[in-house]
């Protein structure tokens, strides 16, 4: 009988194991996960607005006091700089890898004098950077990620109708480009 208890339980166990392992590598295999549908938005290196038109690659802005924007980069070649400023009430920023690990995230309160300046790279291309960084840099914060490609995703408030112009102004002038080191 104990034979049979421990078999039973085993069994329920192992299948609602293997059950989990499916639904969370799902994603991963219909080419449906947040990074690849970040890439479906369109080009590298451009934010790219949530909501404000119909979206294909099924991304959304349910939040009606938050705005975002998302961008895809690769750092193969070169850092990525994200850059953006403005009046707006509050401001955040996560960056992912292509497996949509978090690997690193700040707001306009952690931020250097409440503007969004970092520079994603390898580490070795930081290091590189860091032996003679730029003046342009030096109030820039350097985030190191271990893959190339990823995305970052940029949110703002807008608590009140009157605040939807400087949301929307923040995020359309953000900037995700491609920093070249050749001009070290």
């Amino acid at each position: 009988m104990l034979r049979i208890l421990f078999a039973l339980l085993a069994g329920l166990f192992g299948a609602a194991l293997l059950h989990l392992v499916i639904i969370l590598s799902l994603p991963h295999f219909t080419g449906k996960d947040a990074a690849t549908r970040v890439a479906m938005e369109g080009d590298f290196y451009k934010f790219y607005l949530l909501g404000a038109t119909d979206d294909s690659a099924g991304l959304s802005n349910d939040d009606p006091y938050v705005r975002t924007a998302v961008c895809s980069f690769d750092v193969e070649e070169n850092p990525v700089r994200l850059t953006a400023k403005g009046n707006v009430p509050f401001w955040s920023v996560a960056l992912f890898d292509d497996a949509s690990n978090e690997v690193f995230s700040m707001n306009d309160r952690t931020s250097v004098g409440g503007a969004l300046d970092i520079l994603v790279g390898t580490p070795i291309q930081l290091t590189e950077l860091r032996k003679a960084l730029p003046p342009e840099l030096q109030k820039t914060i350097l985030v190191e990620t271990q893959r190339s490609e990823g995305y970052a995703v940029l949110r703002t408030l807008a608590p009140q109708p009157s605040f939807n112009k400087a949301a929307n102004d923040f995020l359309a002038e953000a900037g995700c480009d491609e920093f070249s080191t050749d001009s070290n």
